[in-house]
């Protein structure tokens, strides 16, 4: 399995924090750097950079490791746009870029911004749209596109990308986030959840890449999350005690919260256990999720949770 290591940099973080980040991934061999799509940390205000600017900056002070972004709300941007950004963060990265993109769930940036915040259904056609559009603008498949938010021509569009330039749909829901994930992506990502959750979204996302005439088996399986793991037992419950108090929760909470989202946790041993379910069922990519500040960031960490999970 391979790691990838994503940050949130709407908690705060300049871009120059966020180039520190990416350099430290780059020489510690993880396979992606990834950051959120937020202008803002749900409803407090904290120094937040547009996600598609920064990737396409580190598409040019990277060297090697890939980029990409977990994941775009479809609602913030027409999909014109988003496939000449991704296009030119392609090129700008020689290759390096891949693309998430989602519905789109926090109502309360959508308010502060402006943005139209459309009900649940909208938000997935639209999304569905995006995706189509997306695959036909990257020259992915031909035709132009034609919907009911959403149209273009059919003209060759330029740039295509250098590289692959895979397509990320990133989701929760048991249903429509897989099937989408089974006709347009080329990686499927999921916050972790009980394995047995995650295999029946797995099933859903590939029986819909079948019927849709796709290999699913050409779908990568990811997923996102915060493990705390320590050497020993004692390491553990000191790592549980500080994430605990840093969220208000008690160490019984969090602990509870772990098991039911089933977050990689405990000594070494039982952490990469756990997590070989997964790969067992078909993950390929786990990415270590640090919800803090970019200056707050313990790399140490991150780097020792990477080796106990290897």
């Amino acid at each position: 399995m391979e790691f990838a290591f994503m940050t949130e940099p709407q908690t705060g973080g300049s871009y120059e924090q966020l180039l520190r980040l990416a350099l430290w991934a780059e020489r510690e061999g993880f396979a992606a750097f990834s950051r959120s799509d937020h202008y803002m940390d749900g409803d407090r205000s904290a120094h937040a950079t547009d996600a598609l600017t920064t990737l396409a900056a580190l598409g040019r002070d990277t060297s090697t490791i890939r980029l990409n972004v977990l994941v775009s709300p479809a609602s913030f941007r027409h999909p014109a746009t988003l496939a000449k950004t991704a296009a030119t963060i392609d090129e700008l990265s020689d290759g390096r870029f891949e693309f998430g993109v989602g519905t789109g769930w926090m109502e309360s940036e959508h308010e502060v911004f402006g943005y139209h915040f459309p009900e649940w259904g909208e938000r997935f056609d639209r999304l569905t749209e995006t995706l189509a559009y997306l695959r036909a603008a990257l020259g992915r498949a031909e035709g132009g596109f034609s919907g009911e938010y959403y149209r273009m021509a059919d003209l060759p569009i330029l740039p295509l990308p250098t590289g692959d330039l895979p397509l990320i749909v990133g989701g929760s829901g048991p249903r429509r986030s897989p099937r989408l994930a089974g006709l347009y992506a080329d990686e499927f990502n999921m916050f972790t959840r009980p394995v047995e959750e995650f295999a029946a979204r797995r099933d859903v996302m590939r029986r819909s890449a079948t019927e849709a005439g796709r290999d699913p088996d050409a779908i990568k399986l990811s997923l996102a999350g915060s493990p705390i793991i320590g050497a020993d037992r004692q390491e553990y419950r000191e790592r549980l005690r500080n994430r605990a108090s840093s969220r208000e929760l008690s160490e019984t909470e969090l602990e509870a919260i772990l098991e039911a989202q089933a977050v990689p946790h405990g000594t070494s041993d039982q952490a990469a256990t756990q997590l070989a379910v997964f790969e067992k069922a078909g993950v390929s990519r786990f990415y270590i999720n640090v919800y803090a500040p970019l200056d707050e960031i313990d790399l140490d960490e991150v780097s020792t949770v990477r080796r106990l999970l290897s």
